[in-house]
């Protein structure tokens, strides 16, 4: 190695060096790099390399926390970005979950704990119902998540994880920080139903080599066990695991990233195409998937519904058909044996279920899952409308469509909750006197449902919740014509959002702001989203051309933006999501989210809550300076650059809304850079929000209102797209305070959630301790055999050329 090869890049005094030879960097010592005070040129490298480094460390944090070289990814393209003060590994630390990655409890056992012995089983049973149906999740996650799935439960269901520790630091020789990387990369992947992450749609990646992944995965007690079996599934994940070509790096359909709702060779114009056949055919998306073939020149398409059934089945499966110049026919049995399995859990929990209302509804879910139908889901949402008040909320299928790139298809999800009565009986006053504050919402009546359906809406304690992610409250189902006319329920998960909120770091606030939103997040969140789900989603009208002409408006309505005529409206076979499509997720939870902050100025609604007085209008404050800070201080973690992409509808909306605020001006929000151009501080006046924030956010939201109930998808893409916008230049430079953001991200809280044992004729309820150990134990308590593995693995191989 020749000396003029070498580069030394000043570290500060320190007596370390980082040594640049060619395009390969070379770790000496423990080298203090502190990131958000060093001003260092940033490279553009290709290999990573520490073989020749004569320290196991490197220290490479902003709170300098030790890390080991060995947590860093070789043989991957790294992209040193330029941005002032800040080093961002950008291909790496977005991607990689951190080895302190918190882990938490959802407790439930005192709900658990006072149900019969009937109401307990039943509960059960529609656990596993879920559970099973959330390993469809990894079918739709991308192409490899099954197969890992498969890899990472023999791994661990094969020996326990402190013999496994075990082989890795004496036969692999791996340092404790390599082992907790392979645990909290399971953690990640069980949690996410796949590789790429359920809150922000980026790449999951573990924190070590693949060489010493490997290792260890050819030392376990599997491979000893199914040497062949276990070296196939590596070979076929090795690649998929840690690749991050552009297209890899986030979920999206064509060159935007990788989608399993669709075969890799579609494109968003073979999706508009399948749009308008759907619409055509009145199909709805929910439970299908598109899978395209070019034969001679000949494009066929089929469009497959979720079913443990294959073959034909009249209404429900459709033969090839020509439409604008290609084939389209309609196939059925797509995850067959899982969501037979999901079938078969529902059936044992119909023989305990509590009413008519409840069995009515698990039939109805079982002859969807069965046979592919659609409307039977939906006859079965319309029984779980009317079971009001159950001791055992649930709600299992094809439900949120946030990560179809169209957004027409169902990310498959299962609960299973207790109802917490004390926060209840304050949403159930919410509801007694909803129809007034509908009242205060910006837009003209006609413009509001004809008459409010009042829905059941329960605070509840989370059993179970099986898919991608778990949120914070749900309003559903989400079909238009039930929502419309025949009614929803709203839910708030009671004990998701505690523990969404423990040992979390505030960036960006002043001392003041961050102890009261320490104090005041969680009942100012609980206010919000009794408001979001209830007055948000549930609020607004869609109007509507029906069957033989007539509309559900009266014709002379006067569109309250223009003073003119409506005209524009919904189409018969037309949806919200069919017509909104890509923009539908994050424009809706835009609106919902506008609906609460709007309403919680009511101190009326702040004092159903328990709030008056002085703490009112500290809760108010804190909801309001929250969405702000997140609009600014989270937001962004979920914009990606490259492809000026959003990964994440709740994200987008909430720094729409931002703007929204920041535009309004008046000294309203102030933010401006500190710190020598290394952090962040945001400034809401108190004072303004009334007045000010209330004038530009009632504005808005009345835009997102009339827009969607007139179908003005135009205007509302002009709008929505210019907030929406993350510019580089001007006052507010987002695209450079992008890379402040990320230097300062937290990783989200993973949950560990209890399992449900049926020993004799009881079931009892197994807690796991909140770390990686507790949370592994629990998945492969919750799945003890590998038969769930060969379905996935069957599944897999089946649809593997189309990927």
């Amino acid at each position: 190695m020749q000396s003029h090869f070498l580069r030394k890049i000043g570290c500060g005094g320190s007596s370390s060096a980082v040594l640049l030879v060619n395009r390969t960097i070379l770790l000496h010592r423990a080298i203090k790099l502190d990131l958000l005070s060093k001003n260092i040129s940033y490279l553009t490298l290709k290999y990573l390399s520490w073989r020749n480094c004569d320290s196991k460390n490197i220290l490479l944090s902003k709170n300098h926390s030790l890390l080991p070289l060995s947590s860093l990814q070789t043989h991957i393209n790294h992209s040193f970005v330029r941005r002032k003060g800040i080093l961002a590994m950008a291909d790496i630390s977005q991607f990689v979950l951190p080895n302190d990655q918190p882990v938490v409890s959802l407790d439930c056992e005192e709900a658990f704990n006072a149900l019969t012995d009937q109401e307990k089983k039943y509960a059960h049973h529609l656990s596993q119902a879920s559970w099973n149906g959330g390993l469809i999740v990894f079918l739709q996650t991308s192409p490899e998540s099954p197969l890992i799935f498969s890899l990472l439960h023999k791994l661990f269901l094969s020996q326990p994880i402190k013999e496994l520790q075990k082989v890795a630091t004496e036969q692999c020789k791996y340092t404790e920080d390599e082992f907790k990387a392979v645990l909290v990369y399971t953690c990640g992947i069980l949690t996410n139903a796949g590789n790429y992450k359920g809150f922000g749609d980026s790449k999951i990646l573990p924190n070590l080599s693949a060489e010493r992944f490997e290792s260890l995965v050819l030392a376990s007690a599997a491979f000893k066990k199914e040497p062949e079996k276990i070296k196939y599934l590596w070979e076929n994940v090795k690649n998929g695991i840690y690749s991050l070509d552009t297209k890899q790096k986030s979920l999206g359909l064509g060159d935007k990233g990788i989608s399993t709702y669709f075969s890799s060779n579609c494109t968003m114009e073979d999706a508009d195409v399948i749009t308008e056949y759907m619409k055509k055919k009145n199909i709805e998306g929910y439970n299908n998937r598109l899978f395209k073939t070019v034969e001679n020149g000949v494009t066929t398409y089929e469009i497959r519904m979720a079913s443990s059934l294959s073959g034909d089945a009249e209404g429900i499966t459709h033969g090839e058909e020509e439409f604008q110049g290609c084939k389209i026919k309609i196939t059925r049995g797509d995850y067959g044996g899982l969501i037979g399995k999901v079938a078969a859990h529902l059936e044992k929990a119909k023989a305990v279920a509590a009413n008519e209302n409840e069995v009515q509804m698990i039939d109805n879910y079982i002859k969807s899952f069965t046979q592919g139908s659609l409307d039977a889901h939906k006859n079965g949402s319309r029984y779980w409308i009317k079971d009001k008040g159950p001791v055992i909320e649930t709600y299992i299928g094809f439900i949120e469509t946030y990560r179809d790139p169209a957004g027409m298809r169902g990310e498959f999800e299962g609960f299973v909750a207790m109802v917490n009565k004390e926060m209840s009986a304050k949403f159930t006053e919410l509801v007694d006197k909803a129809e007034d504050f509908l009242t205060l919402l910006p837009w003209p009546k006609e413009f509001e449902k004809d008459t409010f359906l009042r829905p059941d809406f329960t605070s509840l304690d989370v059993l179970t919740f099986s898919g991608s992610g778990i949120p914070a409250g749900i309003n559903i189902p989400n079909y238009d014509e039930i929502r419309q006319s025949e009614g929803f329920k709203n839910v708030s998960l009671g004990n998701v959002i505690p523990a969404s909120y423990q040992q979390t770091v505030i960036p960006f606030l002043s001392e003041e702001d961050q102890a009261l939103l320490s104090k005041y997040r969680v009942p100012a969140f609980e206010v919000q989203v009794g408001l979001h789900e209830l007055l948000g989603h549930g609020s607004g009208k869609l109007f509507r051309r029906e069957e033989g002409g007539k509309f559900n408006f009266p014709p002379d309505t006067l569109d309250p933006l223009t003073g003119q005529k409506i005209s524009t409206w919904f189409e018969v076979g037309e949806t919200y999501d069919s017509k909104f499509s890509t923009m539908g997720s994050t424009y809706e939870e835009c609106r919902a989210e506008c609906v609460g902050l709007y309403l919680s100025l009511d101190k009326n609604v702040l004092r159903i809550f328990g709030h008056e007085g002085e703490t009112a209008n500290d809760v108010l404050y804190v909801n309001w300076m929250s969405m702000i800070w997140n609009g600014v201080g989270k937001a962004m973690e979920m914009y990606q650059p490259e492809t000026k992409s959003w990964l994440q509808a709740h994200s987008q909306a909430r720094f729409v809304i931002m703007k929204v605020l920041v535009e309004a001006g008046e000294g309203l929000v102030t933010i401006k850079e500190t710190d020598n151009g290394t952090n962040l501080l945001v400034i809401v006046d108190k004072q303004k929000i009334e007045t000010v924030g209330k004038a530009a956010i009632g504005t808005f939201l009345q835009k997102l209102q009339i827009y969607k109930s007139t179908c003005n998808v135009k205007a509302a893409k002009e709008m929505y797209d210019k907030y929406s916008e993350v510019s580089d230049s001007g006052v507010h430079p987002w695209a450079k305070w992008r890379a402040i953001v990320m230097a300062h991200k937290q990783p989200r809280k993973m949950f560990v959630q209890a399992n449900t044992i049926l020993s004799g004729d009881k079931v009892v309820l197994k807690k796991y301790d909140p770390s990686p150990e507790g949370l592994i134990s629990s998945w492969m308590e919750r799945f003890p055999s590998t038969d769930v593995d060969d379905l996935l693995e069957e599944l897999w191989k089946k649809d593997a050329h189309h990927f």
